[in-house]
């Protein structure tokens, strides 16, 4: 099998990099965490001065180019692990976004420096166990609900004669939990189970809330967040459909403690974003991970192995055993970096070999082994 050459520039596997930790390496579907040990958190928090707790934990966030969708991570042909740019592209994006926010005096996040494109210093938060959604459009997995005639959204009632790909009068908040909770009257132990308000409400401690205000105060940060980027992208033509936000807590540099953003932000993976024109026009033009999903949809015979969750072991095997062709990989790279520099105004920049890149740059932190 030939190997594309771009498959050197893309850093698929990011959880076996020589950064010194005591703990195992988390490796998400796209993240990988590396937990400081106490003794090199301090010191990287008093030689980076940084402003946190003397004594608070450490992470390294390295994000990679691997692309999932359907719950699944896949590859292209001649060897591509992943879509050459999109790591760069995140953390673009996010980093942007975030500085935006500080800017706009919304809450922080857990980023404290950002040493490499993709790589992120951050300080330990404890999550809140909500997957914080909020849509302005109709459209995916909701409007085929409302098509079939379900017109409740997560304690929300949504009124008749809705359109397909229409704009919601207000921000709608769908929340669902991020992760496998137990113990909540009428919330199924399952990850990424739709919740309500009132389920919040009730069983606040059990999502992770410090107190009931902070609930608001969430939902606040939610909207504020989604009008901050909806209104820089409107700048751009672009629209903001629908975004996830995570957010967790943190202590200050006075131990007080308070709630941020975390995770990444008004990202192609974590939102919908609509080019403007086209929309216009009665046309879908996704500047997002959806054209990659929908990619799929188109690429395999049956669908409905990748949309029926009673069909997981088939679409992992789809997954596994079918290198995608190379111009959808770069497709979707185009959509990444395209989106990254439209909104950063700057160039994303292909590393020649991301990994020794990363590895030098720690080095200087005193982080490799």
């Amino acid at each position: 099998m030939s190997t594309s050459p771009l498959a050197d520039k893309v850093l698929a596997v990011n959880n076996d990099l020589p950064i010194r930790s005591d703990q195992p390496v988390h490796s998400g579907k796209v993240r990988s965490v590396y937990w400081l040990s106490p003794t090199d958190s301090a010191r990287l928090i008093k030689e980076r001065n940084y402003k946190i707790p003397a004594d608070a934990p450490l992470a390294i966030m390295v994000i990679s180019d691997r692309i999932s969708a359907f719950d699944c991570i896949w590859h292209g042909e001649g060897g591509m692990q992943g879509v050459p740019g999109k790591g760069a592209a995140l953390n673009a994006i996010s980093n942007y976004w975030f500085e935006l926010f500080r800017e706009q005096g919304l809450a922080d996040s857990h980023i404290l420096e950002i040493p490499h494109p993709f790589v992120w210093i951050v300080q330990k938060a404890r999550p809140v166990m909500i997957e914080a959604i909020a849509r302005k459009y109709i459209t995916g997995s909701m409007w085929r609900a409302y098509a079939k005639g379900e017109r409740d959204f997560c304690g929300i009632k949504l009124p008749e004669g809705l359109g397909k790909d229409q704009a919601l009068q207000d921000i709608l908040i769908t929340p669902s939990t991020k992760g496998i909770l137990k113990g909540i009257p009428g919330v199924p132990e399952a990850d990424d189970v739709n919740i309500t308000r009132s389920d919040i409400d009730n069983n606040y401690e059990a999502f992770n809330f410090s107190k009931p205000s902070d609930i608001d105060l969430y939902e606040k940060l939610l909207n504020e967040g989604f009008n901050v980027i909806s209104t820089a992208l409107e700048k751009l033509d672009q629209i903001f459909v629908d975004t996830k936000f995570e957010f967790g807590y943190v202590n200050d540099e006075n131990g007080n403690e308070k709630l941020i953003y975390m995770d990444e932000v008004g990202t192609p993976d974590s939102s919908r974003i609509w080019d403007g024109p086209a929309y216009r026009e009665g046309k879908v033009i996704e500047n997002s991970k959806e054209g990659f999903r929908q990619h799929l949809l188109n690429h395999f015979p049956e669908p409905d192995i990748l949309l029926n969750k009673d069909r997981m072991e088939e679409r992992k095997a789809l997954a596994r055993d079918n290198a995608l062709p190379e111009k959808i990989m770069m497709e979707v790279s185009k959509t990444y970096t395209g989106i990254a520099e439209k909104i950063t105004g700057k160039a994303v920049h292909l590393s020649e070999n991301p990994k020794q890149e990363i590895i030098d740059i720690l080095n200087g932190f005193g982080l490799i082994k």
